[in-house]
């Protein structure tokens, strides 16, 4: 390498050659010499290239660029999201090799905008799933890391014309904010070119004919050509940019009739001044610009309201958070960022802040308000060893947070991940749409051409308002918007109730059910039994039957496990610990097998039938101890159904749905509590295979089937139900098997979610048919020539906001405004 470029790195990136900044601190140890960077972009490659051993490249090259590309800068930016070190910040990875990330893309402005950026991702090899929302303006992906780098998939949307960047709730914010502001800009100048435009054109209108002189007449075309093309060129832009991405991508939208629009009626408009006769249309296309530009900043805000409601969610977060560095020795803290937050750290929450992580309270006691995470509204009493979730407001007293998850891990980004991965993710009637609209479009400018053709042949002077009246009046946006409004509104209501959807279908499939089934312990009860009795059979004493059994559920989730080691504080350690979901848990205890669990599962290592005369007498659930040398004990357990389950019962077969009671518990304790909240229809005793065929054999009759569980034995009914439901205090493995997640816990959410299912399905309906009457009617009285082009201008922007308009009813009424 000569000496001049090394003088040249030395004011100069050395990757890319653009000047550096001022205040660098970027550089890159190259061969053993520290080199300069001017961003984090150029410092990630070259620390890829001198990492994979190509420093030859930089000794090879005979110097640096001499005008940098904006592109070549963006390429390096792009690869620096490959870096681990990044990714860990926002990219969720799979024990698969699967990656996911939720993404910002800038430049969303339509249904058609959201289906270029679905297509030309999910295109790539290793790209799984992608969605993009066009209400969030936000982008699902999941992808294979050992097939594609996150890069590609940026690279990919940047190539569209468009910007992708791992999301941000804060900046993402801004973005929006200042989408809106730009929107208002536009809109703005538009209405003060029209203004100026119609003034040009009402003495036109208002004199006779040959009143105004021809010089004259002359003289206010060219003004208003004038005053029209930069309104044109800076309103219409977007619309231009638009339709240029998508024919180039071979795919027609409301953005390529709306410039054709625009551009026939400007180019017949100033080909006849340039001429000096024939009809001239700049108040229409100015027009046409404010109508439209001022419809769509409304369609935003409300799209915004609709399907933005949420995506502030993780931004509920404080920024910093004072933590205590040397707990419990002492009480100072220091203020660090949330993300240098890391488990078992110590954290002050005062009185009025937000709970920045997942964790227990070390120290102190207060109420905490959990309305955002649960939809409880309720204060919570916390004191020590309580838990507390992210996104709680402490309302009384400080607290000490022992953080148990942080960062991705809380529960506040997990319900941020499920909401992102159900909204971006498109439902059936939404992918109908969209390939309706499409094809929509493409016929509606095979029906413009042959009516030019015709108003050409007839009245010459008519076919050029005709042809733009008719690309203009039509509006395939009201096709598209017309699923994804209505579903995207009413998952925000949902979610609003402590029901929050993980999967996009489910929505569509909750309207249909007709059957709910509920699991007992957990879901329809409290979930936290208590020992009630202990019914010694053998020879040990209490003391020691609740130390072994607790020894054998040291490791469980099940409730009843739980019960049974607040019951017992010490027990000895159990080995080669091997549990049966649905029957019970056996383990070598000091060289001796015991069991736990129903009396049939434990009865198998006894020898011996449990005395059916005894458990015929005994309520509540039964579980049962025994080892090889006979029965121990017989463990009766306490429950209590939910406060609002009667309520909620009664308010979901008011509708004429079907409820039933599924259990793995003793059909005595199914039947009880069955007949105690009003269930007709109820099964005890069902292992996990048996319940998965009750729910088969429901879907064989006919019913559409929702499930609500917490457990493990819970997740293949799960799986199989049409539509499932896991308790936000349930297992993960039951939540990763669920299409909602109901954090609250609270089953009057159910009847609710039921109700609003059927109204969204409905408004999608409502919407359709409004969609598709309005073009049945506008196309026709368009291509007769019964609409001036500045009426259509009003009747396509009025067509889509009515759409969006009526699925904001969905929305809670407090949270319009």
């Amino acid at each position: 390498m000569g000496s001049a470029l090394e003088v040249t790195a030395e004011a100069a990136c050395f990757h890319c050659g653009l000047p550096l900044p001022q205040r660098n601190a970027y550089t890159v140890s190259i061969g053993g010499i520290a080199r300069s960077m001017c961003c984090a972009g150029c410092t990630a490659v070259a620390q890829i290239i001198e990492a994979g051993g190509l420093t030859d490249y930089y000794r090879t090259r005979s110097a640096l660029p001499r005008t940098p590309s904006a592109t070549a800068r963006q390429r390096a930016e792009l690869v620096s999201y490959d870096l681990p070190e990044l990714q860990s910040q926002f990219v969720q990875r799979h024990p698969d090799g699967t990656c996911e990330a939720s993404l910002t893309v800038d430049g969303i402005r339509c249904a058609a905008c959201a289906w270029l950026n679905e297509q030309q991702v999910g295109r790539l090899a290793g790209v799984i799933k992608v969605g993009v929302n066009y209400s969030t303006q936000r982008m699902w992906v999941r992808w294979d890391e050992r097939s594609t780098r996150l890069s590609r998939i940026l690279g990919a949307v940047a190539q569209l014309g468009y910007s992708a960047r791992p999301y941000d709730a804060a900046k993402h914010g801004d973005v929006l904010a200042a989408a809106r502001r730009s929107s208002l800009k536009r809109f703005a100048i538009a209405g003060l070119g029209m203004m100026q435009v119609m003034m040009l054109a009402a003495p036109v209108y208002l004199a006779s004919e040959g009143e105004i002189p021809a010089d004259l007449n002359q003289l206010l075309r060219w003004a208003s050509l004038i005053i029209t093309l930069p309104v044109l060129a800076y309103c219409g832009g977007e619309f231009f940019g638009g339709a240029w991405r998508a024919l180039r991508n071979r795919h027609v939208t409301m953005d390529v009739s709306v410039t054709l629009g625009l551009i026939t009626a400007f180019a017949a408009s100033a080909w006849a001044t340039l001429r000096g006769r024939g009809d001239v249309y700049f108040d229409s296309v100015t027009m046409f610009l404010f109508l439209l530009l001022g419809v769509r900043y409304l369609e935003q805000s409300m799209r915004f309201r609709a399907g933005n409601a949420l995506a502030g969610l993780a931004a509920v977060l404080p920024a910093s958070v004072q933590r205590l560095t040397t707990y419990p020795a002492s009480r100072e803290t220091e203020l660090v960022s949330i993300a240098a937050l890391r488990i078992g750290d110590y954290v002050r929450v005062a009185a009025g802040e937000r709970v920045p992580a997942d964790g227990f309270v070390a120290e102190g006691t207060s109420e905490v308000d959990e309305s955002l995470m649960t939809g409880e509204s309720r204060p919570i009493a916390k004191s020590r060893d309580d838990r507390l979730i992210s996104g709680a407001i402490n309302l009384t007293s400080p607290l000490i947070l022992r953080a148990a998850k942080v960062g991705g891990d809380t529960t506040v980004a997990h319900i941020s991940r499920l909401m992102e991965r159900a909204l971006a993710q498109k439902p059936a009637a939404a992918m109908m749409a969209d390939r309706a609209a499409g094809w929509f479009v493409a016929a509606l400018l095979l029906v413009t051409a042959g009516a030019l053709y015709y108003w050409l042949s007839v009245a010459p002077e008519r076919a050029v308002p005709v042809t733009i009246a008719l690309l203009v009046i039509t509006c395939p946006c009201a096709i598209s918007l017309a699923a994804p409004a209505a579903l995207t509104a009413a998952g925000y209501r949902l979610a609003r109730t402590g029901l929050v959807p993980a999967r996009a279908q489910c929505i569509e499939r909750l309207a249909e059910v007709t059957d709910v089934v509920l699991d007992k312990t957990g879901t329809l009860t409290e979930g936290r039994p208590a020992l009630a009795h202990v019914l010694l059979l053998g020879a040990e004493t209490e003391a020691t039957t609740l130390a072994i059994a607790a020894a054998l559920e040291c490791g469980s989730e099940h409730p009843v496990g739980r019960a049974l080691l607040q019951a017992s504080q010490q027990y000895p350690i159990a080995t080669e610990v091997l549990n049966q979901p649905g029957s019970g848990i056996q383990g070598n205890i000091s060289g001796t097998i015991y069991r736990i669990g129903t009396p049939h599962f434990v009865g198998a290592i006894t020898g011996s039938v449990f005395p059916p005369q005894i458990a015929a007498h005994q309520e509540g659930t039964l579980v049962a101890l025994g080892s090889s040398s006979g029965w121990i004990a017989l463990l009766r357990f306490a429950d209590t159904p939910r406060p609002e389950a009667v309520l909620a019962m009664r308010r979901i077969q008011a509708e004429g749905r079907r409820v039933h009671l599924l259990s793995g518990d003793s059909v005595a304790a199914t039947t009880a509590v069955a007949d105690s909240v009003g269930i007709a229809h109820n099964r005890g005793g069902a292992s996990p295979s048996q319940k998965v065929d009750y729910v088969r054999s429901l879907q064989q009759s006919g019913a559409v089937v929702a499930m609500i569980g917490d457990g493990v034995n819970d997740a293949p009914s799960l799986a199989v139900a049409d539509v499932s439901i896991a308790m936000g205090s349930g297992t993960d493995v039951a939540q990763s098997a669920a299409d909602l997640l109901l954090l609250s816990g609270n089953l009057s959410a159910i009847p609710d979610a039921l109700r609003t299912a059927r109204r969204a399905k409905r408004i999608m309906r409502e919407n359709f048919a409004w969609a598709a009457l309005y073009n049945l009617i506008a196309i026709p009285v368009a291509a007769a020539g019964y609409v001036s082009p500045w009426v259509a201008a009003i009747g396509m922007s009025v067509s889509s906001l009515i759409v969006v308009a009526n699925a904001v009813r969905l929305v809670p009424r407090e949270m319009r405004h």
